[in-house]
């Protein structure tokens, strides 16, 4: 039994999934063209029809396949897909007159999706078009001060539709909004990280089979999860291997060792930082530096088998945000979702690649990532450890890659992620990081006039990491991590915080 979400590439789809299993109802996605014969595996026994880019009175407009509205069991349209439930029923809609984007206040809100819920309701808006005219046997459940039709419902057919994104964080009572739809479809709340666990290993095992698998492992908990999970799928079939590409933190390349060996891992460390550094010479633009990366990683991978012996599967610790900004998704079926930046075990692979890919995270978010790691054992440190991107600084050092630019970072970056730690900051925040900007300033030290590079610190608070506010670190804290990176690393005269969320900005500064 499911909730099954028809993606018509919202960016957010995803989170819809996310918040069902958070309550406890599991849930998929399938792209929007899915056949009613698709959907019916998933014993459906409930829709949502995402949000999209689309306006549902565009000649290629997104639809479901035909007869997927005839299904007896609830349905819930978000965005575009309460448009699309309005206008397939014999409702109109239209170019509204004034675009809402952001928060918006309900002024009135009633019916089976609001049942339980009082009180202010703030809803994300992110809409052009509105429902202008109601189909028959519908009627409004919700409206705002700029758009009278908000939320419609037809209790008879359980048909629902909102205006509003109630999946993201920016809508606070989003959640019990979706859990009223659960109670609606009669969906079980028996879903869980031991059940998660238990469909990895199955699926792992059913795609391996007696083959031989390669693990890149970084050192964070995406890769070191991932080598637990393995293991316990495949046994001594698997080869964890570390690549030290030159582009690691301070000290990095002993802490991953002393962290995994321990535990049991087999890992291999090769020394690829020649080979690194010297493809990323002259290159300063930041979607070829991931795209040389992620090539160089894979040669890498190549080389060492062929002194290891044959392998079948490489995995990766993909996370589906990185799947989201890369390409939209792999649900979304093309569907409209943006582009934002390639990532390098997503879009910067070789079409060439010897190894048949497995990735086990590809549909889950860093949160259940964790819980998957609390299970299996890993340590702590490890656990909670802030994520960290495998192209590593070559995207937190700003054009072209230098040996001196990152040994600057790596000094700025140790002084920062250890003031966090030592000021009982660190575990607030949700990702931190320093970056080398290519800017120059003229400073004074020592009554001496300088001519320095500008750094720039970075903190944001998330849950999903789809979205992210920059992280209120206190102001004392700040001063004082500007005063030791300006005395212990001489080639900085100047550091400033980033105070930008995302959007508009990403969390990484490439």
């Amino acid at each position: 039994m499911s909730v099954v979400i028809l993606d018509f590439g919202s960016q957010f789809t995803r989170l819809i999934t996310r918040r069902f299993r958070e309550l406890g109802a599991y849930s998929v996605i399938l792209p929007g063209s899915a056949s009613l014969e698709r959907i019916q595996q998933e014993n459906p026994q409930g829709i949502v029809l995402s949000g999209g880019p689309s306006s549902v009175y565009d000649e290629h407009a997104p639809k479901p396949a035909p007869g997927v509205l005839e299904l007896d069991i609830p349905v819930l349209g978000v965005c575009y897909g309460m448009q699309y439930l309005a206008q397939q029923a014999g409702g109109d809609v239209q170019r509204a007159g004034k675009r809402e984007y952001g928060k918006a206040d309900l002024t009135e809100y009633s019916g089976d999706l609001f049942q339980g819920i009082q009180g202010e309701f703030v809803a994300w808006m992110s809409h052009s078009d509105s429902v202008t005219q109601l189909p028959g046997g519908y009627e409004v459940c919700a409206k705002t001060e700029d758009t009278p039709v908000t939320g419609i419902q037809n209790s008879q057919t359980k048909r629902y539709g909102v205006q509003f994104h109630p999946e993201v964080v920016h809508t606070p009572k989003g959640g019990q909004l979706l859990a009223n739809f659960l109670d609606i479809c009669g969906v079980e709340r028996d879903w869980n990280a031991e059940h998660i666990v238990d469909e990895l290993v199955a699926d792992v095992q059913k795609q391996v089979g007696n083959g031989k698998v390669l693990l890149a492992i970084s050192g964070g908990v995406d890769s070191s999860t991932l080598a637990l999970l393995l293991a316990k799928a495949v046994g001594d079939r698997l080869t964890a291997v570390f690549i030290d590409h030159g582009l690691l933190r301070l000290g990095e390349r002993e802490q991953v060792e002393a962290a995994l060996r321990p535990l049991g891992v087999n890992l291999i460390t090769v020394d690829a930082r020649e080979q690194f550094l010297g493809e990323l010479k002259g290159v300063d633009d930041p979607e070829q530096k991931r795209k040389i990366i992620g090539r160089e990683f894979i040669r890498a991978f190549e080389r060492e088998t062929a002194q290891l012996g044959s392998f079948d599967f490489l995995a990766q610790g993909t996370l589906y945000p990185d799947v989201i900004e890369s390409a939209g998704g792999p649900h979304s079926d093309k569907s409209g979702a943006a582009n934002i930046k390639s990532h390098h075990n997503v879009g910067g692979l070789p079409e060439d690649l010897k190894f048949k890919l497995v990735e086990p995270f590809r549909t889950l978010f860093k949160d259940e990532v964790r819980e998957i790691a609390r299970l299996l054992g890993l340590p702590e440190h490890i656990r909670m450890r802030h994520p960290f991107p495998g192209p590593g600084l070559a995207i937190r050092c700003l054009g072209e890659v230098s040996e001196e630019k990152l040994d600057i970072l790596r000094r700025v970056d140790d002084i920062f992620i250890s003031g966090l730690r030592e000021f009982g900051l660190y575990d607030g925040c949700s990702q931190a990081l320093a970056v080398l900007t290519p800017i120059r300033s003229v400073g004074v030290m020592g009554d001496e006039r300088t001519y320095s590079y500008t750094a720039a610190l970075r903190a944001v608070t998330t849950d999903d990491f789809m979205t992210a506010e920059w992280a209120r670190l206190p102001y004392d804290f700040l001063a004082t991590m500007s005063n030791r990176i300006v005395n212990q690393v001489h080639e900085i005269n100047r550091v400033v915080y980033d105070i930008t969320g995302k959007p508009p900005a990403t969390i990484e500064w490439e």
